[in-house]
């Protein structure tokens, strides 16, 4: 039996006073029956949304839907009534929306099996055995899954993420009809795509989730620059690639440590690039990809526009794939990595430095190497000189104090010299150190 909160109880409680039924119903049943935690519990109920409105004085609803959203204590709980649709117009929303007589007939609207499940009045309401389904680990359509997806298409993708997040896989009979009806996601609004792509990404089998979205013919027409990678190929002479462009980018993905989104979709992407840069010398069959990472900027700049992201999202993305093929020699200078710090930034080294690990086991090379270490503690030890003039423990009230000067494009000169003194290791940035140094420049016998 499912074992309810207190507080959850007590507002069922509410309604079951007053002669109404209420079901808790869909993610939050399923999450309870395999002991996940809960962010959103949703519940159905015979009530209209005129009679919940008097159950709860404080309660509101606007949609169509007649989902009344409910205040208890620090959360939100939403109430939609017993519902049945018909007539998808535009494989998204049903045109018609009829208040339904029983909850069996409310479930039979659902999705997939395991999010039709309701559980109220002491007993579990199973009618499409989502829970057989969830102990046998798979994701099966309610009803006849054409008609399912041909309802809301969203459901495409809704499929493949549930079994990314689950570790569960995809029915056959289900598969079959994702991969028949995967043009109909051309329907669906770009947000609404991103959504489900992120949370697939964040999931805990992302790499899971895009290889399905790939043998369904989904990714085709959510990340065609992805999709055709899987056609070029990457093993040559005196390379350490063992797989084609496509699936290494997902193999990077499946061994990125980093739970941010964006870092994971830009090590999903990193090397797109390379399907427009591919060449193979005819006599030596070597394969190279010259300035796939600036090609791939273009592109991913393109995907961000496209997935309509945020302005800090598209940049990380962008910046992470523009310098993703940076140089770890250990001939490299504080110079060069000084500059590395300064195009990634320092907000986002962490993040560049798991793409690069995730790129490297993806490429079937080991995790690390002894370059690529001593290259981390280089940008660790290069961060703690100073980056720009700012950083330096003087400024220009000191410069103005010490040279007798007004406020002039001297200041900066003063400083900016200053600066690239404390670079090369002449002095270190030391206030007292540097206001030594300041004074000696002023009295200076050619000032």
């Amino acid at each position: 039996m499912i074992a309810l909160p207190e507080d959850i109880k007590k507002f069922m409680a509410v309604f079951e006073k007053k002669g109404f039924q209420i079901y808790l119903v869909g993610g939050a049943v399923r999450n309870l029956l395999l002991k996940k935690e809960i962010t959103n519990w949703d519940f159905t109920t015979d009530a209209t949304p005129e009679k919940m409105l008097k159950l709860f004085p404080d309660a509101f609803y606007n949609n169509v839907y007649g989902t009344v959203t409910i205040p208890q204590k620090d959360i939100l709980l939403e109430v939609t009534p017993f519902r049945k649709e018909s007539k998808y117009d535009d494989n998204r929303h049903p045109k018609i929306i009829e208040w339904a007589k029983t909850v069996k007939e409310d479930l039979a609207r659902r999705d997939f099996s395991i999010n039709a499940i309701a559980f109220g009045g002491k007993k579990i309401i199973d009618p499409y055995s989502g829970q057989k389904h969830l102990k046998e680990k798979i994701i099966v359509a309610v009803g006849d899954p054409d008609k399912r997806f041909n309802e809301d298409a969203l459901r495409l993708m809704r499929g493949i993420r549930l079994a990314a997040q689950l570790g569960f896989l995809i029915e056959e009979k289900t598969r079959a009809s994702i991969q028949k009806n995967a043009h109909l996601i051309k329907k669906i609004s770009w947000e609404r795509i991103r959504d489900e792509l992120l949370k697939i990404i964040e999931s805990e089998h992302p790499a899971e989730g895009i290889l399905f979205l790939h043998s369904t013919g989904l990714l085709q027409y959510i990340l065609p620059e992805l999709e055709v990678c899987f056609s070029i190929p990457q093993k040559s002479p005196k390379r350490h690639h063992i797989y084609d462009v496509g699936t290494h980018c997902v193999m990077a993905l499946k061994h990125c440590s980093s739970r941010d989104p964006i870092t994971r979709l830009a090590t999903l992407l990193h090397d797109i690039g390379k399907a427009k840069t591919f060449w193979k010398d005819k006599d030596t069959e070597l394969i190279t990809f010259h300035n796939h990472e600036v090609v791939g900027t273009i592109q991913v700049t393109e995907i961000a526009k496209r997935l309509k992201l945020s302005k800090t999202q598209s940049e990380k993305l962008i910046r992470l794939v523009k310098y993703h093929q940076f140089t770890v020699s250990e001939e490299i200078t504080d110079k060069a990595v000084r500059r590395f710090i300064r195009d990634v930034g320092k907000e986002y080294l962490q993040d560049m430095l798991d793409l690069r690990t995730a790129d490297r086991i993806g490429s079937g090379a080991t995790p690390t190497s002894w370059r690529y270490e001593l290259f981390k503690k280089r940008v660790v030890e290069v961060q703690k000189e100073p980056f720009k003039v700012s950083d330096l423990k003087v400024d220009g009230h000191d410069v103005m104090k010490i040279f007798n000067i007004n406020p002039s494009k001297q200041i900066g000169d003063i400083l900016d010299k200053l600066f690239e003194e404390v670079v090369e290791g002449k002095f270190k940035n030391d206030r007292e150190v540097l206001l030594v140094q300041l004074s000696s420049q002023a009295h200076a016998p050619d000032k």
